[in-house]
Parts: structure tokens; C-alpha cells; sequence
């Protein structure tokens, strides 16, 4: 039993480490100062905008077309896809990656 029990926490942790399961609070950071689209799949027809310095939750990520694409999730609401180029996560390291004609900014 105490086998099990340990295999269980090591797995626990394992799961919670991964950053690709790892829920993350981001803050949108669109370098060109206007809202940043929310959309209902990568590249897909837009749902809403996000103003810079809105506080996220990543809770998926994907790449589509050598770009990154972050699903994110405000006040519990889980809402659609942002481009991730945009989103800077604090805690987590910079997800920024350099869009297109964007250079990446290190902060």
C-alpha cells in the first residue's frame, strides 16, 4: 500500500510540473498596443478582445502553423485562443515568441 500511495504522489507531481497540464497566470502584453483577439480555434473567427495588462489563465496550448497558440480562461470563464506571442506569464518564464515582423522583447 505505501508503494502505491508514493507511486500516486510521484505522478501527482510529475502531472503538476508539466507545463503543458500546468494551469498558468498570464498577462496579455501585445506590443502593438491595441486588444489582443480572442478566437474560437487557432487563426479562427474572433469571439472578443483582451486589453493589455488583462491577467489570464493558460489552460492549453498548441502550435499551428509554426505559431503558438495559448487557450486561456478570465475569472474562471473559460474563454478562447490567443495568439502567444502576446502573453507574457510572470511565474511561469516569458512564453513571448517573436511574431511575425515582431522581434522577441526580453523582460
Amino acid at each position: 500500500m505505501r508503494a502505491f500511495v508514493l507511486r500516486a504522489c510521484l505522478m501527482a507531481a510529475t502531472l503538476a510540473a508539466s507545463p503543458a497540464l500546468a494551469a498558468s497566470e498570464c498577462l496579455v502584453d501585445d506590443p502593438t498596443g491595441t486588444p489582443l483577439n480572442v478566437r474560437s480555434a487557432p487563426s479562427g473567427p474572433i469571439l472578443t478582445t483582451l486589453p493589455n495588462g488583462a491577467r489570464v489563465e493558460v489552460l492549453e496550448e498548441t502550435k499551428r502553423g509554426g505559431k503558438r497558440w495559448l487557450f486561456v480562461s478570465l475569472a474562471g470563464e473559460r474563454l478562447g485562443w490567443i495568439f502567444g506571442a502576446y502573453v507574457v506569464c510572470p511565474k511561469g518564464g516569458n512564453t513571448r515568441e517573436a511574431a511575425p515582423g515582431q522581434p522577441t522583447s526580453q523582460r
